[in-house]
């Protein structure tokens, strides 16, 4: 997209279920631009959980920036489909990193009282969270290059084929091994920042 060249590159991270800024990957991305004079580069909102109002909250940031800003999403876990969902809308690119597919399917398990792994402030989840995430599903992708897919077949908490068969046609990477927080996100960096605009930041 030629209008991409002139404008600044911009990251909104998503966190996944029960995260926070406070994830690991967050802090990480955020300490790696911090250190390179970019830190107004970079959002990570502290997501609802509320997954209509979640999704608000990072639809108001690419709102308020979209304008002067090259926008790459990173999407974590459930954090992946509310990116795939605003990617779509908004002709953005993505990058996933073991995104949940059907995450209305997953999160029935949790409805009830939940706890913020990091924070660990409770939330409840509730039956009309599930249909909230059902309604912002985007089943067919436009431009699957305009998403980086990032798989580790280990993942204890999602199962990865079915994001490898949704995201088939992307840039999609399949590590064996790993976890769902996605071991060695650290050597991965350098891939997602070119992937988002970011030059000769090594």
């Amino acid at each position: 997209m030629p209008e991409h060249q002139t404008k600044r590159p911009l990251i909104i991270y998503l966190h996944g279920f029960n995260s926070s800024p406070l994830s690991f990957k967050a802090r990480y991305l955020q300490s790696y631009l911090d250190k390179r004079g970019l830190a107004d580069c970079y959002f990570v909102p502290a997501l609802h959980h509320s997954p209509k109002r979640a999704r608000a909250q990072a639809e108001a940031l690419i709102l308020a920036h979209q304008a002067e800003a090259d926008i790459t999403l990173i999407g974590s876990s459930l954090g992946g489909y509310y990116a795939t969902s605003l990617a779509e809308q908004y002709g953005l690119r993505a990058v996933l990193i073991n995104p949940a597919v059907y995450p209305y399917r997953l999160l029935t398990d949790y409805l009830g009282i939940n706890h913020n792994y990091h924070t660990g402030a409770s939330h409840e989840m509730k039956p009309e969270h599930i249909d909230e995430l059902l309604a912002m599903e985007a089943p067919q992708l436009v431009e699957p290059q305009s998403y980086l897919v990032l798989l580790q077949t280990a993942d204890e908490t999602l199962d990865y084929r079915e994001a490898a068969t949704k995201y088939g046609d992307t840039q999609l990477v399949i590590e064996q091994g790993g976890s769902h927080a996605f071991d060695g996100f650290d050597q991965r960096v350098a891939q997602i920042l070119e992937f988002a605009g970011f030059k000769s930041l090594n």
